[in-house]
């Protein structure tokens, strides 16, 4: 299982926050903050094949992925949400393939690559089989289940499009279609067997060759990829609910015409998105749960090495002069804002040279220069202490974001790729 959240998690945490509470003269305190509820978790579970995996050109089984699921995954944070991912995504899986391990994972049966798919070459699935449990649990407890599959079992028609009469190919498309829609239906079936409640999204299937490569075939491809479309759309209307939906991504619309930028051509049969691509993909997802896809106002900038660090604070990001600082290799970032945003209130302590942050209920003291702060009076140790600097002719007061998220129990996440901090109540 490939659990994004675990390794943004250890990346947060060298995260630091920096904050103004009202300057080291500032006196009383604000309003105290209402309790607020803590928010359920998003369960994110990614399904299918290599698309769901992230699979790129030149991966090995220790890369890291960066695809539409991860991107999904962000684009939660964004919209205020506590999220995590578990990405199940197995490299060359089949829609039978699909419907073999969701009955596995949902009868308790052996995984075995033989079992699911004959021939099966992802050298990650002995480690799946061994989470059997675990991946039933996750998909159990998922508010989002999303599903990319399909590409595997009409790649063959890429090749033997350029051949085949128009009634011919309408014909082994619809055949193709009929086994997709028998498998897809019974694996959704097994899906709401664990979990009858979560929402679930397919993605139709894209066609992915450029019209300069495939020719006079790229009208009949495009046909093809629309009737995957239809049919993609009859499923899910044949088997949603309100109280369960079961929607369609349309990302196959999204790569029509752009198919170059869009896709690595690897081999005649062998297509996987690129960056851009997984891109493309996850706003097809991120448009079906949350209307909108977010990007940090600081990707406006040409250059990716003058991008400065966001944060985005209950799905709002920070505009504000407490621009971040750097000490010893760690980013701080200012607080007053990020307080604001989230409706703590807090009081400065000349006397100690103490904050007093007070949120949902819990109270938290950091001193001044004091490697330990004070969560419900309880000790917790931060690497670094907290600072006071001045910005203009204000005194601001500096401390660490992960301590900071520890005692009040806010979210605090980090995408590397982003150069972005959430933070969530």
């Amino acid at each position: 299982m490939i659990n994004l959240r675990k390794k943004w998690i250890n990346a947060a945490s060298f995260l630091l926050l920096a904050a103004t509470l009202l300057g080291t003269s500032a006196p009383g305190a604000l309003a105290a903050a209402a309790k607020t509820p803590q928010p359920e978790t998003v369960g994110i579970v990614a399904l299918g094949d290599s698309v769901t995996a992230g699979y790129e050109p030149g991966m090995t089984i220790s890369s890291t992925p960066y695809g539409y699921a991860e991107r999904l995954l962000e684009q939660a944070w964004f919209h205020g949400k506590r999220a995590e991912l578990s990405n199940y995504g197995i490299l060359g899986l089949k829609t039978a393939g699909l419907r073999q391990l969701t009955a596995a994972i949902k009868d308790g049966t052996a995984i075995t690559a033989d079992s699911i798919q004959p021939g099966i070459a992802d050298p990650r699935l002995p480690s799946f089989a061994a989470k059997a449990e675990q991946t039933k649990a996750d998909i159990a407890a998922a508010k989002l289940i999303t599903i990319t599959i399909g590409g595997n079992d009409v790649s063959s028609l890429l090749q033997q499009a350029k051949d085949l009469s128009d009634a011919d190919l309408q014909a082994r498309v619809q055949e193709l279609l009929a086994a997709y829609t028998d498998n897809v239906t019974a694996a959704l079936e097994n899906l709401r067997a664990i979990n009858p409640n979560a929402t679930i999204i397919i993605a139709d299937q894209y066609q992915p060759v450029p019209q300069l490569y495939a020719g006079q075939s790229y009208a009949k491809l495009m046909s093809a990829a629309a009737s995957f479309t239809q049919a993609a759309d009859r499923l899910a209307a044949s088997v949603t609910r309100p109280d369960a939906p079961v929607l369609v991504a349309h990302a196959a619309s999204l790569f029509a015409g752009q198919e170059g930028s869009l896709t690595h051509i690897i081999a005649d049969s062998d297509f996987h998105p690129t960056q851009l691509g997984y891109e493309t993909i996850a706003k097809a997802f991120t448009e079906e749960v949350w209307g909108d896809y977010r990007v940090p106002a600081s990707f406006l900038t040409p250059s990716a090495s003058q991008r400065p660090m966001t944060i985005v604070v209950n799905s709002q990001e920070l505009n504000t002069p407490n621009k971040p600082v750097v000490r010893s290799g760690q980013n701080f970032l200012a607080l007053a804002d990020v307080l604001k945003a989230m409706g703590a209130s807090g009081k400065w302590d000349n006397k100690t040279s103490s904050a007093t942050i007070v949120y949902g209920g819990r109270t938290v003291v950091i001193t001044i220069g004091s490697k330990t702060i004070l969560a419900d009076g309880r000790k917790i140790a931060v690497d670094t202490p907290a600072f006071l600097q001045k910005n203009g002719k204000e005194v601001k007061t500096y401390l660490p974001l992960a301590a900071l998220a520890s005692g009040l129990g806010f979210d605090v996440e980090y995408s590397a790729q982003l150069r972005t901090a959430f933070i969530n109540p």
